[in-house]
């Protein structure tokens, strides 16, 4: 699977990325070895996550995510948290 995914940054900035190891990645990030903008800006946490099984698919998804405002973000993180909720609850 190829995983496109948002970060909330300790800084509450909102970061994006790709990657074929979610759990792996996300570590990185926390470590210092992910992303340059991540590294002054932790801790980190997933905040958003949405797998792919073509790698074209993900990167396009990627580049349009990068593209949204923060408020088009934040709206897409909810509806993700949301969603995630229902389906723990069972509804």
């Amino acid at each position: 699977m190829f995983y496109v995914y948002i970060l909330r940054c300790a800084d509450d900035t909102l970061y994006t990325g790709y990657t074929v190891n979610l759990k792996a990645r996300v570590q990185a990030h926390n470590a210092g070895r992910g992303a340059k903008y991540t590294r002054g800006r932790r801790p980190v946490a997933i905040v958003y996550s949405r797998g792919f099984r073509a790698m074209g698919r993900a990167l396009t998804c990627e580049y349009a995510m990068k593209q949204l405002t923060r408020v088009e973000k934040e709206a897409l993180i909810t509806g993700w948290c949301e969603k995630s909720a229902r389906r723990r609850s069972g509804r």
